[in-house]
């Protein structure tokens, strides 16, 4: 096991009880499929929206049965905030704040203390808006903090026999639309 994965477990091993903000990616996919395996319990919270093609959504219950994880499904229109819908060019950190405000409270009404999401160490964070909203909801990413990168993820999640691990990273619908154009349910198809 590399070193990274086993500041992972530790992670996992202090942490023992947290809410995924779970895409269904091949990060969110591994790093709910790590903290299982390291004996924590990971509750996955996916947030269905306007700005994700169905098949994402199939694809989270896809690898949430697979490793048999708890997986949470909460329809949220994002469009109708304004912030958001607008389309300025910190679109992202509007969206990625009202998400993840969304699981928190979920995950404390249900006792779970801490909130992660996929963010991996090949990720460039420097700039990127959602990423600050990430920040000031002390949202934490322990596969960036463990310092694994994105082929260490694929690699790991292809040895784990996940199906994610090649899966093409696919980009909100929302990042088409060029910004200050109002997002509009047409645009999004």
């Amino acid at each position: 096991m590399p070193g990274n994965v086993f500041k992972l477990e530790r992670f996992f091993k202090e942490n023992p009880s947290v809410a995924l903000g779970f895409s269904g990616g091949v990060d969110s996919s591994y790093l709910l499929y790590a903290g299982l395996s390291f004996g924590a319990k990971v509750k996955a919270y996916f947030v269905k929206t306007e700005f994700q093609p169905e098949f994402e959504l199939e694809d989270a219950q896809k690898i949430a049965k697979q490793v048999e994880a708890e997986l949470m499904v909460i329809e949220k229109s994002i469009k109708k905030k304004k912030k958001v819908a607008s389309n300025p060019p910190d679109r992202c950190y509007h969206c990625k704040k009202v998400i993840f405000e969304t699981i928190k409270a979920q995950a404390f009404a249900s006792g779970i203390p801490i909130v992660i999401d996929g963010t991996n160490a090949s990720d460039n964070i420097a700039g990127r808006p959602g990423v600050q909203a990430l920040k000031e909801l002390f949202i934490r990413s322990p596969l960036w903090e463990c310092g694994i990168t994105k082929d260490e993820i694929r690699s790991l999640s292809k040895e784990a026999g996940l199906f994610t691990w090649n899966k093409t990273a696919f980009p909100c619908l929302a990042t088409r639309i060029p910004f200050n154009t109002v997002i509009t349910k047409e645009l999004l198809v």
